[in-house]
């Protein structure tokens, strides 16, 4: 039974991406809509992100933010006043030409960000010092016409939120646009447990208007990274462009500074892809809709099934317990949880209820673990605690173990073209050399981190003095 289960699921190093697709479809988290390139996400898929959406929702409030909502449609005008901005999403936009049976005197765009239409609002509301810090936030839908699209990775539609801030000073912005960043990498590496890369990207990558993006990494099964969070100070281009000024507290004129930070729906692909495996997904504790799946064992037995519901309803008060007391065999509710990824499974059957045990099955390692009942709900806590902390240390293993560095072009080349994963290389801060090396290799920036020093003193390309050090990779 196990082995047909599995084998509807493709070998993740036979074809990763048919892997990823199988597991998406087959774990319930998604299916297909009429609409090309749009996922309509399952109450499983939804459930997993609304945990996830919590975490970082009450982070978001805990830094004094405010949620609000702002309308789907731009109108084109709106969006052309700031030019960087529209270039940048230009291509990616889809425009709405009419309504009804009635050609638009304007076209209106659906949204794919809203830097434009915060620009607007806070012109309206923002008229002295002592309307500063503005920190709003909104979690909404964006749509992006993608050319090439895989669920939650890059879809047409995808939920976020966007946070828009306004502040007196520079350093203000710049100060929650790290503080930001730091509350994406707590929730991927506390929560979802994927270790992440922080760093700054370059003028060429950065977010299209910002005056510099921050963003955070994360590296795939397949050895291909993935950008999992960005916080861009965006300086005071869009406040003139928009006509956001204050007055000072001495009665001086001034435009505000901005930022912007999102977190989308595209962090479950990357949950998928590190922790997954080829029986399907593997879900970190703190983000597992159901973290305890109690599977009753020979339940027609009389006082089985009876006693299986009071265990939920005891654990419930220590973890998010479901059971299933479906009619299906125990071999087919093993698979369907373990494609499922739930981190603890417990079985319990007529002699388990003579004994006074139950028996506990991880996710991430396979062992089964028997636990009298006087040790249950301390045993589950401390299972479930390990298994969040052993996927973050599995993953930074994973992470280290493909992670190169490279001292000039032929290595760096020959790197890529023989491996999967992160190089550091030093890099003189030309786009020229950055093109060159996408061209060559089809790799991309990823990051300069924080808090890593030089490994040499010349560019990787061209030799001439470098400036930064520079993860590269080929990305989704």
């Amino acid at each position: 039974m196990g082995k047909e289960f599995v084998k509807e699921i493709t070998a993740m190093d036979e074809d990763f991406a048919q892997w990823y697709t199988d597991v998406v479809k087959k774990a319930d988290l998604v299916d297909y809509s009429s609409v090309r390139g749009s996922m309509i996400i399952r109450p499983y898929g939804y459930a997993l992100w609304e945990n996830i959406k919590a975490e970082l929702d009450n982070r978001i409030k805990k830094t004094g933010h405010e949620n609000v909502y702002m309308p789907l449609f731009i109108p084109e005008s709106l969006l052309q006043k700031e030019k960087d901005h529209i270039e940048g999403f230009a291509p990616e936009v889809a425009w709405v030409t009419h309504g009804g049976d009635e050609e638009l005197a304007e076209r209106l765009c659906v949204r794919p960000t809203s830097e434009v239409l915060f620009g607007e609002h806070y012109k309206n509301i923002i008229h002295s010092y002592r309307d500063l810090p503005k920190l709003y936030n909104q979690w909404a839908n964006v749509v992006r016409w993608e050319k090439t699209t895989r669920p939650f990775l890059r879809t047409l539609e995808f939920l976020w939120q966007e946070g828009h801030t306004c502040h007196a000073t520079d350093e203000e912005a710049h100060e929650e646009t790290v503080q930001m960043l730091e509350v994406y990498a707590e929730v991927c590496e506390n929560i979802l447990a994927i270790p992440v890369l922080k760093g700054k990207k370059t003028e060429k990558e950065k977010f299209a208007g910002a005056k510099y993006t921050y963003t955070i990494e994360s590296l795939m099964h397949d050895g291909k990274a993935l950008q999992s969070g960005t916080s861009h100070h965006l300086g005071d281009g869009f406040a003139k462009a928009f006509g956001i000024q204050f007055t000072d507290k001495d009665g001086k004129l001034r435009h505000v500074q901005q930022t912007s930070w999102g977190f989308t729906t595209r962090i479950i692909g990357a949950m998928i892809m590190v922790h997954g495996d080829d029986r399907g997904l593997v879900i970190p504790p703190k983000a597992a809709p159901t973290q305890v799946m109690i599977v009753p064992i020979a339940q027609h037995k009389e006082g089985v099934l009876d006693y299986a519901y009071q265990l939920k309803e005891t654990l419930s008060n220590i973890a998010r317990v479901g059971i299933d007391a479906s009619d299906k065999k125990p071999g087919w509710k093993f698979n369907e949880y373990e494609m499922k990824g739930v981190p603890l499974r417990l079985e319990v059957g007529p002699k388990d209820i003579e004994k006074g045990q139950v028996i506990l099955a991880r996710r991430d390692t396979g062992e089964k673990i028997i636990v009298s009942n006087e040790n249950l709900e301390a045993s589950i806590q401390e299972m479930l605690t390990d298994i969040q902390t052993s996927l973050f240390e599995k993953a930074k293993q994973h992470r280290e173990n493909k992670t190169y560095e490279a001292y000039n072009y032929e290595e760096l080349k020959q790197t890529f073209k023989e491996k999967t994963g992160f190089v550091k290389a030093m890099w003189c801060g030309d786009q020229a050399c950055e093109d060159q090396i996408k061209e060559d290799t089809s790799a991309t920036s990823r990051c300069m981190p924080f808090a890593e020093d030089a490994i040499s003193s010349e560019c990787v390309c061209c030799g001439k003095e470098a400036n930064s050090l520079v993860y590269w990779a080929k990305a989704y």
